[in-house]
């Protein structure tokens, strides 16, 4: 699973939904959302390998300026060579997810062998900048300028990440049309490798579209590729429908459900997460 979302945002998880307004008359506004995101997947292995992430986001939005610091909680079952938000990967750790790599000849040896196993803790915290480059005066067209770094906060030997940093920029714009609002963006993020994981630089590309029901709800999907980042990977292409709810007007609710389409993707996920603004 990408960083969705995780982000994200893992990230996501990061989810994008239709692009939101920017704070008025240049007010700051700070908001705490949570949630929980569920997949699943065999990632080009026998084994399937399911991952839960519940992460808590902290943003604060000023007329141009976008940030936002998200934490997560990660609990991951399956295949040792997968890494949440990274994707299947050759994972050279002789402790890996657990013993079971050390014990599965015998224990008398160590060479490495895709196992499986459990883990859980925190995952990799991900601060991110964002800047409006550009917005119509009407407001039905932008350009967003994004900065992120992923911390390698999760533990490398539970195999919860990479244990490296990871450095991300990112280009999106939206278009206003009516109801309907297409956005899309590319991106190039910088891979910290490991002793034991090596990982090179790859491009990333979204396109989807939103559509806003009413003043309360809207609804979209979008299309998300990544280039093949590992040895033994793959690259990662999935399909993510959202729908996003207001509830007065402090609270946001959103849902999703996502469907890959490669070893690099889990075969399907979920997830929902709620929002407070301040």
């Amino acid at each position: 699973m990408r960083n969705t979302a995780y982000w994200i945002a893992l990230g996501s998880l990061a989810l994008i939904a239709a692009p939101a307004a920017h704070a008025a008359d240049g007010e700051g506004q700070f908001s705490l959302s949570g949630g929980a995101d569920y997949s699943s997947g065999k990632y080009g292995t026998s084994v399937t390998t399911d991952i839960w992430s519940v992460p808590v986001t902290a943003a604060y939005q000023t007329d141009r300026w976008t940030f936002k610091l998200v934490v997560p909680y990660v609990s991951i079952s399956g295949a040792s060579n997968v890494i949440p938000g990274t994707g299947p990967v050759n994972n050279g750790n002789p402790i890996g997810r657990g013993l079971g790599r050390l014990l599965g000849n015998g224990g008398g040896s160590t060479t490495p062998t895709t196992t499986s196993g459990s883990a859980s803790g925190l995952g990799d915290v991900v601060a991110s900048a964002g800047y409006q480059v550009y917005t119509s005066q009407d407001g039905t067209f932008g350009l967003d300028l994004t900065g992120k770094v992923k911390f390698g906060t999760a533990d490398e030997n539970k195999g919860l990440g990479t244990g490296k940093n990871d450095y991300g920029v990112s280009l999106d714009t939206y278009k206003v049309a009516g109801n309907w609002t297409p956005f899309g963006g590319v991106g190039w993020t910088k891979y910290g490798s490991s002793q034991y994981i090596k990982l090179k630089n790859a491009f990333n590309a979204n396109l989807g579209v939103d559509y806003k029901l009413d003043a309360a709800n809207n609804f979209g999907a979008y299309y998300y590729y990544r280039e093949r980042i590992a040895e033994g990977g793959a690259s990662q292409s999935e399909l993510t429908g959202y729908w996003n709810h207001k509830i007065g007007t402090n609270w946001r609710l959103q849902a999703y459900a996502l469907t890959g389409f490669s070893n690099g993707s889990p075969d399907w996920g979920a997830g929902a997460s709620v929002k407070f603004l301040f």
